[in-house]
């Protein structure tokens, strides 16, 4: 069985890490290269996941800002508007009296 450091597809990452640069269609020489590669895929993921996770942590805090600045707003338009709808209501309730 060929051995990931002797293959010529294979790069050691500046974190000592595996990196296969082989292509699983074309460039796998044995049935458990593409098992490996697969799962240095899945590390990959887990890491490209993991840095999505840590920009969403970053990001919560101005999320949160932002939401509560747009609720202010949208409550303000609110206030704004009431008295269109006191004066239906109004408008509305004298109708029914007799």
């Amino acid at each position: 069985m060929l051995q990931c450091q002797d293959c010529e597809f294979f790069r050691q990452g500046p974190d000592g890490s595996p990196e296969l640069t082989c292509n699983p269609f074309a460039t796998i020489k044995e049935p458990e290269c593409l098992a490996k590669w697969q799962l240095v895929q899945l590390t990959v993921i887990a890491r490209s996941h993991q840095a999505t996770l840590d920009m969403y942590q970053r990001l919560a805090p101005l999320q949160e800002k932002m939401f509560k600045h747009m609720e202010r707003e949208i409550d303000e338009v609110d206030e704004a508007d009431r008295w269109k709808h006191d004066d239906e209501e109004d408008d509305d309730g004298d109708s029914f009296r007799v």
